[in-house]
This record gives C-alpha cells, structure tokens and sequence, in this order.
C-alpha cells in the first residue's frame, strides 16, 4: 500500500469506523479496523459481527494494498495530524505515515483474518431523506429495554408499505410510532426489526448525513447506504443483523374511542410534570385530575419525608371529569418527542392506555399505560 490523503478525509473514515461498538474482547481482530487501498480510494471498514460499516474517501493510490491496524490508536493519532496531506505507505504488517513535521509507524496484523462483509443485495432500494429517518428513529429509540424472554420488542420495528414508513418501539408499558411519508409508492411491503444498539449506530453514522439513504433488505440482514457528493460511488455502507421473530400486533391495543381529551402547552405541561417529579418518590407516580367545567389540570405528588407539590394549568377539555396517575418519566419521554407548541392527552379511563399526539400533526403518536391505584 502507497498512497496520499488529506488529513480531514482520513480523519473522517477513522471516526466513521470508530463508531461501531467493540461488544467482546475474546477476538482481538474486532478491535481493529480495515484499510484497503485501491483504485482512487481508500477504504475503512470496522465490525463488531452484529453491525459493520464501510466507509470510502479519495485518495492518490500509487500501490494498493491492505492491512489491519488497532482502532484506538490509529483514531486517536490521526486527530492529532495537522490539516495537510498525509503519506501512508506499508512494508509487511506496518503501516507508516508521514506528513509535514511528522513521521509514525503503526504495527498492524493480517488482513486475512478480518471478518467477511456480507454483500448488499443487487436489487431496487428504498431511498428516504437521510436526516428525517434519523430523527424518526430518535424519537423511538430510548424506548425498548432489554428482553430475553420477548427479544423482538427489544429491537426498533420497521413496517414499510405503500407510501409510509412506520418507526415502532415498545417496552410494554409504553409504545412510540412516527411516521415517514415516501414521495413514491413502494410496490411491496417489508418489515423488520432492528436491534436498538443498531439503531443507536446508524444514528450516529448518518445523522448528519443531508442528502439520500438507500436502504436494502433482505430476510436476516439490512444494509443502509450513502453516496459521496463528488461522484457517484458508495461513500459508505452500513449493515446489521435483524432480530428474528415477529412484532407484536400493536395497532390492536392502540385506543379507538376516548373518554376525555385534553389540549395543552406542551412546554407548560412539561414544566408541571418535571416540578411534580421532584415529589415522586421511588415509584415515580404523579397523580392528575382533569376537570372539564373548570377547564384545568391539576397534578399533584408526595413522598414521605421529603414534601408534596400541588399545581395546575388551563387548556381545552373535551369529556368526562378524570383521576389518573402516570409514571413521570414515561410522562416526559413522549412529550419531549412531540414538535408542536401544543400536544392533544386523550384518555380512555383511569387504567387503560392514554395517547399523547401532536396538535395538527398526524405523524407521530405515544401510547402510555397508567399506573393502577389501588
């Protein structure tokens, strides 16, 4: 391997390739990460064997070559190169590097013993706008929690069909669904679920991506891809295992017909609950009641040995007067989701399922289980 690259391109493929999580140290090879050099590029890939990225950057190759270096090292010393150009060239299993004011040799290992990358399926993908998944699977991904005996809530459920992407996350006492609208129609349904530490990733990897994401499936695997803006060639790749089983019916338990309905200011509301939660003690519980001549909320909270608090805030009721009690924090991890100034709360009764959704907005929805008093 010989080869030239501007230091901010090769900064960004270590960072890109940092970003895949080292889950075991038993396979010293999933520590480190491999650069291959060839044609004009340079790529960087790194795997943990659940997820694996691959990233591409322009380079000046004058002798391709391959090699696996030690993911902590190479990052951190690649930061601290100036913003030059930057000569990489290998003997063996050690790559040196040279720039201005600067010369390093990094000892690396066989790049034969690094982990196959399965290969995207050639078929049509699904493109969708890069930032807007993202944020989608933001609003989703604190949701689920580990489980052992129900691993398929663990993961983010994605259903896609017709003109909609339906993110999904549930942890059983608590479901999110946010919707994306495709500016075409698919011509079939797909569905999957991803693991959350994946999503967690592909978050990370793509966030700040601007531009399309090409999305491809197939039944055990998903690969999501970028394209650089200089040409048309993959800018990276990122792929992961999908949890097996199926996805709960969750639409069934999602309320129909409601009781009460109640319109707030969603930063006012957020105010009251985070007050309250101070006085909620090792249960969490916030207790509220909903009267519909005075038009008010009142919310209330008490630990023992510590205090209470009593407050309230005027909106726009609709229905029949209601004692509930929520769980603070489930309280505050849908409303912070919701991006309107006001947010509808619509009740069934004391112990079913209420719906947090955003006023005038159809795209996104928080379905939250009280808790049972006694």
């Amino acid at each position: 391997m010989k080869l030239t690259i501007l230091k901010e391109v090769l900064k960004e493929g270590a960072e890109i390739a940092g970003k895949i999580t080292v889950k075991t140290f038993t396979l010293p090879i999933l520590q480190t990460i491999f650069l291959n050099a060839e044609k004009n590029f340079l790529n960087i890939s790194a795997t943990n064997l659940e997820t694996g990225v691959i990233w591409w950057g322009l380079a000046k190759v004058e002798k391709e070559g391959k090699i696996c270096l030690p993911t902590k090292i190479f990052s951190q010393l690649v930061n601290s190169f100036p913003q030059k150009s930057i000569s990489l060239w290998q003997k063996d299993f050690t790559l040196f590097i040279e720039g201005e004011g600067f010369k390093t040799q990094i000892l690396g290992t066989n790049p034969e013993d690094f982990p196959i990358f399965p290969q995207i399926p050639q078929k049509n993908p699904i493109i969708v706008d890069s930032s807007s998944f993202c944020q989608a699977l933001f609003q989703v991904m604190k949701i689920p929690s580990p489980s052992s005996t129900r691993p398929e809530i663990s993961g983010i459920f994605l259903n896609f069909q017709g003109n909609v992407i339906k993110v999904v996350a549930t942890d059983s006492f608590r479901l999110a669904e946010k919707r994306i609208f495709l500016k075409t129609s698919l011509p079939e349904s797909y569905s999957l679920i991803i693991p959350q530490s994946a999503v967690r990733e592909l978050i990370s990897i793509f966030g700040n991506e601007t531009k399309e994401l090409r999305i491809y499936l197939s039944p055990h695997q998903v690969w999501f891809e970028s394209l650089m803006s200089e040409i048309s060639h993959p800018k990276i790749h990122y792929t992961s295992r999908l949890i097996e089983g199926e996805y709960p019916n969750y639409e069934e338990i999602i309320p129909k017909k409601f009781n009460t309905v109640v319109f707030l200011s969603k930063e006012e509301f957020l105010a009251k609950i985070k007050t309250a939660s101070l006085f909620s003690g090792k249960s969490n519980e916030i207790k509220m009641e909903i009267d519909p001549k005075e038009e008010t909320v009142f919310i209330f909270s008490e630990s023992p040995g510590v205090g209470n608090y009593q407050g309230s805030l005027k909106g726009k009721v609709k229905g029949q007067e209601l004692k509930i009690s929520f769980n603070h924090r489930f309280l505050t991890d849908g409303i912070n989701e919701i991006k309107t100034p006001e947010i509808s709360f619509e009740f069934t009764n004391e112990e079913g399922p209420a719906v947090l959704r955003p006023v005038d907005s159809e795209d996104y929805f928080y379905v939250v289980m009280p808790i049972k008093t006694s």
